[in-house]
């Protein structure tokens, strides 16, 4: 036994020696005890210049002066700021430089009974470096889409200019007008608050450069034909090739509209707005619309058991959950398309499910559903981000709830939001 034991001790300070990350263990006045030869690497400081002194002396300020203030207060409330938890913060190093750092803090007891706290430092500088390329990058994707819109934009206007002398096509002409403008505003909008997606930026980046090709290529390719059409024959081919401009036009708003959800959602700029609202009214009244812009032929279903479901809510964050799950759930059948949209009361929570009897989810893939830019393998011809449920689950939470679903693979998918009905319990 006591040659394992040796052999034990060994083994760890071998792995303590060794580590790549910086380890440093304090007492409860933060005095250093032992730190690792990757800490001297980190810092500047030789073991020795930091041993017995206050690790505040790695930390710039405001945190210097106020560390061991954190190590009072946790050890008085036992609320953690740090510890068992981990955050992002600054190093201090010898020279006076600074670098940012990724602190995990543990708390532990020696064999003599003493409070230890263990502190692992991870030097996230390169990933701080990758995340300014990727903001540089979606800047220069933004230039590159809004020179596209721009050539939307003088198609459009060939447009209405060839068909100008057709009097009585000019209204249905000005609605056209009117509709491409529009969805040309709300791509700029889109476009203008692009932000950084995280740390997926190869993935990102090839998604993007595939999913906006095809919408852009069949709006020139339609552009440039709806001129060979000029006289008055030619208008059911001019309106097929409009037709299409428009699928294209919503198919890259829709996409837009989800890589700038996303970006919103992590930087904390989508606050919910709570307020009283009858859920049945409501939900009833976002599905009639859903049903009358759906693009394809079937039956929308809302089945609601009582008459009224007051719920305290965002009803803007709970509206864009509801639009991305029908979206996902009309998307993922074939016509007719067979979806229902449910709501019920269990326990203080409000459930609302959308089911639909599509191609649904593999079953070995369904753990990574609500992953980023996830795609099932079923579904890779479909055009789409893979965003759409990663954002409602944010959104569920947004709202103090959850998101969960059962799916079999060829028979359709249920999902459902579980949300509280009163947020104070």
């Amino acid at each position: 036994m006591g040659v394992l034991q040796h052999d034990s001790e060994a083994l760890l300070e071998s792995v303590f020696e060794s580590a790549v990350d910086g380890i440093f263990v304090i007492n409860t006045r933060g005095i250093i005890q032992m730190a690792n030869p990757a800490a001297e690497r980190l810092f500047g400081y030789a073991v020795s210049e930091m041993l017995g002194n206050n690790i505040a002396m790695l930390m710039p300020q405001p945190h210097r002066e106020r560390h061991d203030e954190y190590i009072e207060r946790y050890q008085r409330s036992g609320e953690a700021r740090i510890i068992g938890i981990g955050r992002e913060v600054e190093g201090l190093r010898k020279d006076g430089s600074r670098f940012p750092l990724r602190l995990s803090v543990s708390e532990l007891i020696d064999e003599h009974g003493q409070t230890l706290f263990t502190g692992v430092i991870h030097d996230i500088t390169e990933i701080k470096k990758a995340e300014a390329d990727l903001r540089e990058l979606n800047l220069r994707l933004e230039n590159k889409v809004r020179a596209r819109t721009e050539e939307l934009s003088k198609a459009v206007n060939r447009l209405l200019s060839t068909n100008h002398d057709l009097e009585h096509e000019v209204g249905e002409r000005r609605k056209t007008e009117r509709a491409l403008q529009e969805s040309k505003k709300e791509l700029q909008a889109t476009l203008d608050r692009e932000k950084e997606l995280g740390d997926l930026k190869s993935r990102f980046l090839t998604l993007a450069s595939h999913e906006f090709r095809t919408p852009l290529t069949t709006i020139l390719s339609s552009a440039s034909l709806i001129s060979k059409y000029p006289d008055a024959d030619g208008q059911p081919k001019r309106e097929r090739h409009i037709e299409r401009i428009r699928s294209a036009v919503r198919t890259l708003t829709g996409l837009l509209e989800d890589f700038l959800n996303v970006g919103r959602l992590e930087e904390g700029k989508i606050q919910p707005r709570f307020e009283e609202v009858d859920a049945a009214t409501c939900i009833g009244e976002w599905v009639a619309d859903f049903r009358e812009t759906a693009w394809k032929t079937g039956e929308i279903r809302f089945r609601c058991g009582d008459a009224a479901y007051p719920l305290r809510t965002d009803p803007k964050v709970l509206q864009n959950m509801l639009l991305n799950l029908l979206s996902n759930a009309v998307k993922y059948s074939e016509p007719p398309i067979d979806v229902t949209v449910s709501l019920q009361r269990k326990d203080g929570l409000l459930i609302l499910s959308v089911a639909d009897k599509g191609m649904g989810i593999p079953q070995s893939e369904q753990d990574h559903l609500f992953e980023r830019f996830f795609r099932a393998r079923n579904a890779t011809n479909i055009q789409g981000t893979g965003l759409g449920l990663h954002i409602v689950r944010e959104y569920a939470e947004l709202l103090g709830g959850t998101v969960s679903f059962h799916s079999a693979e060829g028979e359709g998918s249920t999902f459902s939001a579980i949300l509280p009905l009163d947020l104070s319990r």
